[in-house]
């Protein structure tokens, strides 16, 4: 406390060596907590898309491309809940400690104290603006294409080599290896059991040296087409066999599945979303815009919150920010929706709600003044 003090009263250096101090306890505070959020979305994610992997929907190696490129979506989100925590929790260890209150016995004023918290409120603003105006939506868009490409593919494209898988339909498939563009199988072996009108069930087995897949253009069929092979049929509790010998053999596979559509605006480029007068695009025009507003807006609410009395402990306020954060998160969704279905004037749009919250923060930093913050 008295090195704090001394700091304090070295005029050149106190300002740079006070901003160095708040900003490194808030952003610790931040890290650690945008770590922890971070862990638990994205596991959730993950979660979701391993399940997929294990359905057959989607192959496993493209699980980790997924989920880079779904960062920023939440990053956006979390990164001004994080930095409105890492405030309030880093601010609240320092009136535990009575550091701030030497800080404001020493001349530190409470504006002054505002101006280096919105200092490390800028450098997270521009990063919320980043994801939220360019990574997202391009992030958003890669991975809609790459799973449209693998649901517009057929299933078994989704075969490792040298491993016996089942694709569905009662078929279990071995694939020797692929080609260097995966276009062309070789060593292909199929396992399919089947009914006849003998109610028996049976069992075929066919080899073939290569294979590859096609999709006819006018059905839209999907089918599995084996060159140079043979194919065997056998029953359980019959002694009989049959032999096929083919140059070319088709195994339908069944209906091509309906492609998405992509051209959704949670994929559109922000640019383009400036200069359509679609309500749904101005309300997602603004949903990215206001995010990074939204950090200065909580910054300054946080402050004032974060003053808590030694013995009420660091989280005593706690509750009441995160319940503000959440009413100003779903107001925020609300008015986003209403204008998106024409409910809310356009014109208007989500910028009332970042004013009262505005309003709210600076009503709070008044109070905390008032009540002797001086």
């Amino acid at each position: 406390m008295l090195a704090l003090h001394g700091i304090l009263h070295d005029k050149p250096e106190s300002a740079l060596i006070l901003f160095r101090y708040l900003t490194r306890e808030v952003l610790l505070t931040m890290a650690a907590v945008t770590g922890i959020l971070l862990l638990v979305i994205m596991g959730s994610r993950f979660i979701r898309y391993f399940g997929s992997a294990a359905e057959g929907d989607i192959p496993v190696t493209i699980l980790g491309n997924l989920m880079l490129f779904h960062l920023p979506g939440f990053l956006e989100l979390i990164l001004p809940l994080a930095f409105f925590l890492g405030i309030l929790l880093a601010y609240g260890q320092l009136y535990m400690n009575s550091e701030i209150t030497v800080m404001v016995a020493c001349g530190i004023s409470p504006s002054r104290l505002l101006r280096v918290t919105l200092l490390p409120a800028a450098v997270v603003a521009v990063l919320v603006g980043l994801c939220s105006l360019w990574l997202t939506p391009a992030g958003a868009l890669h991975n809609a294409v790459t799973l449209e490409e693998q649901r517009s593919r057929l299933d078994v494209s989704l075969l490792s080599p040298g491993r016996f898988q089942d694709f569905g339909g009662g078929r279990t498939a071995y694939i020797g290896s692929f080609s260097d563009d995966d276009t062309l199988m070789q060593d292909v072996f199929v396992h399919q059991q089947g009914r006849r009108g003998d109610n028996f069930v049976h069992n075929y087995v066919t080899r073939a040296q290569r294979g590859y897949q096609e999709t006819s253009p006018q059905t839209g069929s999907r089918f599995l087409v084996l060159e140079e092979g043979e194919r065997y049929g056998v029953t359980p509790g019959r002694q009989e066999a049959e032999h096929l010998a083919f140059e070319r053999y088709t195994l339908r596979l069944g209906l091509s599945r309906d492609r998405r559509e992509l051209d959704s605006l949670e994929y559109a480029s922000t640019v383009e979303l400036w200069h359509d007068d679609n309500p749904r695009a101005q309300a997602q025009w603004q949903w990215r815009a206001g995010l990074p507003l939204m950090v200065f807006v909580l910054a300054l609410i946080a402050q004032p919150l974060s003053r808590v009395n030694p013995r009420q402990g660091r989280f005593a306020k706690l509750l009441p920010a995160v319940f503000l954060y959440v009413a100003y998160l779903s107001l925020l969704l609300a008015v986003v929706d209403a204008v998106g279905s024409g409910t809310w004037p356009i014109e208007a749009g989500v910028w009332p709600v970042h004013a009262v919250f505005l309003l709210v923060g600076l009503g709070l930093l008044w109070h905390s003044q008032r009540k002797g913050m001086r």
